[in-house]
């Protein structure tokens, strides 16, 4: 049988009810609690919270590929732009472009963990979300490259070149270009 009390009259008694005879302080989170309209291509309502993040996901209707070739909505989660950003500010905070003291070895030594664990955390759904956000560490090491390298100063195609021909030569240097580049016979031809 359904209370006659509205939900958020229910959350407050019980709220209530735990802070006094459990002793739990109370909490109200009725600022928080959202209802959230799951749209896909089988749901085609129109509501003004159809979003929502959660532990650095965010899960909003998104392009899938079903079976047999077809395309559609789905509500699916992938990394949500604040995860990205906070990733972005991450990679700007390293400065790889002012570390020309150092060998190309020695910054995927140091940063691979950092990179490992975002492609880690962030990969198990709609993957291809990460993908511009780690494209951006290529530009910084494309930056890195003309600043270490006196050729490569006054030539950014040159040094584009440079950094695609190291991605074909070791793949696996760097932990996202496996993810970014692929094992193929033509890895690293994005680059140029």
């Amino acid at each position: 049988m359904p209370s006659p009390l509205p939900r958020q009259d229910r959350w407050n008694g019980f709220a209530q009810y735990c802070s006094i005879v459990i002793g739990l302080p109370q909490i109200t989170v009725g600022q928080k609690t959202k209802i959230v309209y799951c749209k896909d291509t089988n749901r085609k309502g129109e509501y003004s919270i159809c979003q929502f993040d959660f532990l650095g996901y965010a899960f909003r209707p998104r392009r899938a590929k079903w079976r047999g070739e077809l395309y559609g909505l789905s509500f699916l989660s992938a990394a949500s732009p604040k995860a990205l950003k906070a990733i972005r500010k991450a990679i700007r905070g390293w400065s790889l472009q002012t570390r020309s003291d150092k060998a190309l070895d020695d910054l995927a030594r140091m940063f691979n963990p950092y990179i490992r664990g975002w492609i880690n955390y962030y990969s198990h759904f709609y993957k291809s979300e990460l993908y511009p956000t780690l494209r951006r560490i290529d530009v910084f090491l494309v930056r890195w490259a003309r600043r270490k390298f006196k050729r490569l100063r006054q030539r950014p195609q040159g040094a584009r070149n440079w950094l695609a021909g190291v991605i074909r030569t070791s793949p696996d240097l760097f932990a996202h270009w496996p993810l970014l580049y692929g094992q193929g016979p033509n890895t690293g031809s994005r680059m140029s």
